[in-house]
Formats: C-alpha cells, sequence, structure tokens
C-alpha cells in the first residue's frame, strides 16, 4: 500500500483535477478520483519521458485512451514539468486555454494524441507500439540500440466496448507487441449507470483469448500491487499486458460507485466532503505542496539524464552505421529524401489505358523502397487495392519466433516488415494508421473499398483534427465497380468526405495524375490526404495535346480550351469521368460549340488558391457549366453556380457489369452532350 508521502502525493492529484473540473463547472471527476494511484506509479516509478522536450524521440509514449479524465492528465503534465502553469489548469475548459475538455494534440505540450471517442486511443497505442516495433527491428544493432521505447494506454469500461479497442486488441495479440501496456481503470460504471446493465462478459478471459498477458489487482489503491504489476508486464516481451485494476468511480466523494460521479461536477459541498474523507485541507483549492511538487518535478533531471544517455548513443550510432543514422533523422524530422520519386513512372498515352489504383500500386512501389518511413497496408484487400509493397516484407514476429504462419509462407516475415496486414478490421486499420503517424518517423497508409470509408470516419476526422500525415488509399469508388451491387457501390461517400475540415481528397482523372496525386501526398505536412481510386480501366490523356497531369496540385485546372479562350459552356469532372467530358467537349466543339474541360481532382487544393486564380479556372462571366461525377450532387453547387447544372448518382447503385450500369445511369457521352445543349439553351 501507498505510504504516507505517497498518499499525499496521489491525493494532489485527485484533488487537483476535482479542483479544475468544480472551477470549470464542467468535467469528469470520477476517474481522476479512482486512477490517480496507477497514474501516480507509472508517472513517478516506471515513465521515460523528459518534460523539457515532450518531443524527445525515445521516450514512452502515454495514451489517456479515458480522454474524458483529461484533469487527471493536466494535473500529471503540470506536476512533472511539462509547460503548463497552475494558471493554466485554473482555466480547465476555458476558451483560448491549453487545458480543452478533452486532450488535443498538438494544443497541449505532452499530449501525444487526441482522445475523447471511445476506443481510439487505445487502437493509437497499438500503432505506436507497431512503429516502435518497426523502427526498432530497422534500426538497432548489436551494441546500439537507439530505438527502445514503451507504449502505455489508460483505458475504460467504455473503451473496452467500443468494438475499435476489440479490432485492435485482437491484432495487437496476435502480433505480440509486448511493448504495449494497458492499464484497464476496472471502475464497473459507465455515464448512465453501473456497466454490469451492459457488460457482464469476463474482459480478463477475453484478452487471454487474444493472446495478451493479463493481470488482475484487486484494490486500485494497492500501489505496491501496481508497481509489481508494471514491473511483471515490462517484462513480458513477447506478449502485450493488460492490467486489469479494480478501481471505485469518484473514490472517496459522496457519489463513489455512482454514474453521477462520472461526467457532472461534485458540487462545492460534495468537494468539501471528499476532501474531508480523504483527510485533504478544504483550503485552499489548487493546492500543492511544496516536497510534492519538488518530488514530481524530480522528472526534470531524470528525463534530462534519459535523453542525454540516448543522445551518446545515438552519437556512437551515427559513428558506426553512418548511413542508418542519417536515415533515422531524415525520418523522425519527417523529410523526404532528395530524389525520393526519381522512379516514378511517365505513363504514355493509351486510348484503352489502366484502372487508377493499378496506376497508383505502379507509383507506391517505384518510391517505396527510397522512402523507408514509409509502410502500411490494407484491411484484407490489397490484391484488390494494389497496394502491396514488393520486396518490403510482412510485419508479422513470426521470423522472430522461428514459427510459421498457419496458412502463409512465413519466409522474410518480421517486424521489419513494412507491409502491414490489419486484417478485416477497417476502423481499427484507420486508428493504428493514426498511432503510427503520432509516432513520429513513420507515413503510414491504409487501404480499402471507399465504400468502406464509412467503417474508419471516426479517425479519419481525428487524423485532420489532429492533423497527422496519413494516406488513406481507397479503390473501388464509384457505381462503375460493377457487379457487386449498392452495398459495394459508393454514392454519398465522397460528399461525406469532403465535408471533414482539412482533410484532402484526391481523385484523379488517369495513371499520370494518380502518379502526381501521390507525390502531393507524400509531400504534404500536418494533413492527411485520401486518394480515391478506380476498379475500371479509365483512358491514359494524351498530355501532349491536353494540358499537363502537374495541374493536380492545384486541384482543379484547365485540361482543355475553347480555340479563342472563350468558352461558351464549361465541363468539370474529377475521375473516371474526366475522359467522358473530354471526348463529349470534342464533339461539341466540332458543331461550334466553345468548350472548356476542366479536372478537378481535388476541391481541397482548388480552395486553397487565391479567388483571382480560382477565376482563371472558373471564369465569373461563363455561367453555364456541367459538372459529371458518379456521385451524390451536393457541394458540386459551389462550382457549378447558379445557371449550372450537375450530372450526379442521386440514388444507389444496383449489379451489373459496369457498362451496363454507366448507360442506365447517364454516364455516357451522348448523355453529356444533351444536358450541355439543354444548359446552353436556356
Amino acid at each position: 500500500m501507498a505510504n504516507d508521502f505517497d498518499q499525499k502525493c496521489i491525493d494532489t492529484i485527485r484533488f487537483l483535477s476535482v479542483d479544475m473540473v468544480q472551477k470549470a463547472n464542467s468535467g469528469h471527476p470520477g476517474l481522476p478520483l479512482d486512477a490517480a494511484p496507477m497514474a501516480y506509479a507509472l508517472w513517478t516509478r516506471w515513465l521515460k519521458f523528459h518534460p523539457a522536450n515532450p518531443q524527445w524521440f525515445d521516450r514512452d509514449r502515454f495514451v489517456l485512451s479515458a480522454g474524458h479524465g483529461s484533469a487527471l492528465l493536466y494535473s500529471l503534465l503540470y506536476l512533472t514539468g511539462y509547460e503548463l502553469t497552475l494558471d493554466d489548469l485554473k482555466q480547465f475548459r476555458q476558451w483560448g486555454s491549453k487545458t480543452p475538455g478533452h486532450p488535443e494534440r498538438d494544443h497541449t505540450p505532452g499530449v501525444e494524441t487526441t482522445t475523447g471517442p471511445l476506443g481510439q486511443g487505445m487502437a493509437n497505442a497499438v500503432g505506436m507500439a507497431m512503429a516502435e516495433a518497426q523502427l526498432a527491428a530497422r534500426y538497432n544493432r548489436p551494441g546500439h540500440t537507439v530505438v527502445d521505447h514503451c507504449t502505455y494506454a489508460l483505458v475504460s469500461d467504455g473503451d473496452l466496448m467500443e468494438g475499435v479497442a476489440s479490432e485492435a486488441a485482437s491484432l495487437a495479440g496476435h502480433l505480440r507487441l509486448g511493448k504495449l501496456i494497458c492499464l484497464y481503470d476496472d471502475n464497473a460504471v459507465t455515464l448512465s449507470a453501473g456497466a454490469g446493465i451492459t457488460f457482464s462478459e469476463d474482459r480478463r478471459r477475453r484478452f487471454d483469448a487474444y493472446g495478451w498477458h493479463t493481470i488482475r489487482i484487486h484494490d486500485g489503491n494497492d500501489l505496491t500491487a501496481i508497481e509489481a504489476a508494471l514491473e511483471t508486464a515490462r517484462a513480458k516481451h513477447t506478449r502485450p499486458t493488460v492490467i486489469l485494476v479494480r478501481t471505485h468511480l469518484g473514490y472517496g466523494s459522496p457519489e463513489q460507485d455512482s454514474f453521477k460521479a462520472h461526467g457532472s461536477p461534485l458540487g462545492v459541498d460534495g468537494v468539501r466532503k471528499t476532501k474531508q474523507k480523504l483527510g485533504w485541507p478544504t483550503e485552499p483549492d489548487f493546492l500543492v505542496p511544496d516536497d510534492v511538487l519538488a518530488h514530481f518535478r524530480r522528472a526534470l533531471p531524470r528525463g534530462e539524464q534519459l535523453e542525454s544517455a540516448w543522445n551518446a548513443r545515438m552519437e556512437a550510432y551515427a559513428k558506426a552505421f553512418p548511413e542508418l543514422h542519417a536515415e533515422l533523422q531524415q525520418s523522425i524530422r519527417g523529410e523526404l529524401a532528395d530524389g525520393w520519386d526519381a522512379d516514378i513512372p511517365v505513363f504514355p498515352a493509351d486510348a484503352k489505358g489502366m484502372a487508377t489504383r493499378d496506376a497508383s500500386g505502379k507509383v507506391m512501389n517505384a518510391f517505396a523502397s527510397r522512402v523507408p518511413s514509409f509502410t502500411g497496408g490494407s484491411a484484407d484487400l490489397d490484391p484488390s487495392t494494389k497496394t502491396a509493397l514488393k520486396g518490403l516484407g510482412d510485419f508479422n514476429p513470426a521470423a522472430t519466433k522461428g514459427e510459421d504462419l498457419q496458412g502463409s509462407d512465413s519466409a522474410g516475415w518480421g517486424y521489419w516488415g513494412r507491409n502491414l496486414h490489419f486484417g478485416v478490421r477497417e476502423h481499427a486499420m484507420g486508428a493504428i494508421a493514426n498511432g503510427l503517424a503520432a509516432h513520429g518517423a513513420m507515413v503510414p497508409f491504409g487501404s480499402t473499398f471507399l465504400i468502406f470509408s464509412d467503417y474508419m470516419r471516426p479517425p479519419i476526422r481525428l487524423a485532420a483534427l489532429m492533423g497527422l500525415h496519413v494516406v488513406h488509399v481507397f479503390t473501388h469508388d464509384s457505381i462503375a465497380l460493377g457487379e457487386d451491387g449498392p452495398t459495394h457501390q459508393p454514392v454519398e461517400q465522397l460528399a461525406n468526405l469532403r465535408a471533414i475540415p482539412r482533410l484532402i481528397l484526391i481523385r484523379p482523372a488517369d495513371a499520370n495524375e494518380t502518379a502526381v496525386a501521390w507525390r502531393v501526398a507524400m509531400e504534404t505536412q500536418h494533413r492527411p490526404v485520401m486518394l480515391a481510386l478506380t476498379r475500371q480501366n479509365v483512358p491514359t490523356l494524351d498530355r501532349e495535346r491536353l494540358a499537363s497531369a502537374d495541374g493536380l496540385r492545384r486541384g482543379g485546372y484547365v485540361l482543355s480550351d475553347a480555340p479563342d479562350g472563350k468558352p461558351a459552356l464549361i465541363l468539370l469532372a474529377s475521375g473516371s469521368e474526366v475522359s467522358l467530358i473530354v471526348e463529349a467537349a470534342e464533339r461539341l466543339q466540332q458543331e461550334g460549340v466553345g468548350v472548356r474541360c476542366v479536372s478537378m481532382p481535388s476541391w481541397e487544393l482548388f480552395e486553397a488558391l487565391t479567388q483571382a486564380e480560382r477565376d482563371e479556372v472558373l471564369p465569373p462571366g461563363v455561367g453555364a457549366r456541367l459538372a459529371v461525377e458518379l456521385g451524390v450532387s451536393q457541394g458540386w453547387e459551389r462550382y457549378v453556380g447558379p445557371r449550372g447544372d450537375m450530372l450526379g448518382v442521386e440514388r444507389f447503385g444496383a449489379s451489373a457489369p459496369a457498362e451496363v450500369l454507366l448507360e442506365a445511369y447517364g454516364f455516357t457521352v451522348d448523355a453529356v452532350i444533351e444536358r450541355a445543349k439543354a444548359l446552353l439553351a436556356r
């Protein structure tokens, strides 16, 4: 159990958190009251970090997956010496403060990932542990260990109820991520009731079945047991560990073990009674005893010593392995090597062409070997999404253990492999990719069919919120995928994803636009990028007579124009429909109609242009505009204007060959010409 001084430190964490919530009259006091002992044990005994340099690369990562308990994390960050003041704590949940309601990456020093949507943080932690394992396998050498850290997550009942946590935990157990340790705040209460009303399964046996090492602690205040469990967990190199810590929500408060302690302030009287019960002074608020602060602030010299030792190891490593050292440092900085894209092909004009998913696969494999930080995979779909990185190995511990994986060839498998196999786990794939990116020194990608982006919209949104460099490769991007039918045919997904702030969506028209799209995706920093690619072949456009595919960088560009540069009609399209408007324009030009064709692969890139630059592409004086896209028309009104029209898909798809569907839904050259003439006749 805790001695008197340890108890004083634990209660300091508790009541800083309680006072934060009470002053804001908003927040979640229950988790900080019950989880403070395990947090104290981890942060003062085991966690490797340097508060003066929150971005020190070889730090341990701590993820508060139960993000509603943010007051607990802010208390720890302040006490250990991060760039937070007591005044920052007093501004909890207020406008412009460093202490928002849920932890936000790049907003508060020391916060590794944005959490709050339950389950996401746990899956992020799996991604961080995967990043550490891959980097350690790639860069560590005998006598030179430069990547060696753990990932810890504090998870709640609510986290474990969410499906994304189950997906991620299953994969983590399969991958034997021994440096992943989860502290489960098993307080048996959720927001609206006791957890037993919905959550009666044996969680320990569930994690046993996943292949995790499990430890149960029956008393969440037993500091000795918590410390011993963490020591044991750190020694389990071949399996992740979950420590099930039985706690009492709102410990010591009048609402202990009641859902009422979860998400509401205790009230002035409740705070006073809680402090009295636990032997804490009722005045002043935000009390931090000097000896307690001095104890926590030992993290600063300890962190400096840890980082200095690592710097010394890196210096020795640089002398022994200069090329590897330079490569690792470049990845940490998020930089691309000179000539990284030198092998990306230029595709010749071809009326038959190729599917943009095929072009994407060729481009990825042309640069992957030159970008060691580039890693990723699919939700069991890489033969269809064309995302396998040839010759770069598969991420799996089998080679390390000398075991075969049932049903597969284990040769060349190991943590160093850069092909990640997520299984049919789209939601976890997105959240794990976020963890890989948040860890650093990684540029992750994930791939599936565009329709299944619905399964992973939460992590896509969080990647945009955090400004993470994640690439999403979504194929089978329209009803033209054909016979699989409406369950697999995206209709509203493009509009849905375009609605996410800071996400860059690119739908390239042909193979050469796809090559430029990948350049943009790799060069873009601090934003996720999504590629929407075709299953069906599309013509590779003749760039000798049409504008260069490099125009994609502008988001929208003039592909071809009226002979006199004064069009009567503008045709706009993205993706596979661009070749349709090009052919329609040629026929209309033969009839004497001046037509401008505009390829619009990315609204977000186009909106980044100045108004004058956008007007050069879409002159305000030309009101006859027809947009063509195999998706709902929502959003295109901003580009076609009040006199324009949109040829889209306003109903679900159907099961039939692609060419039959395109005819039935009106995506033919004749249909485009008919709509264009009707527009001109208005």
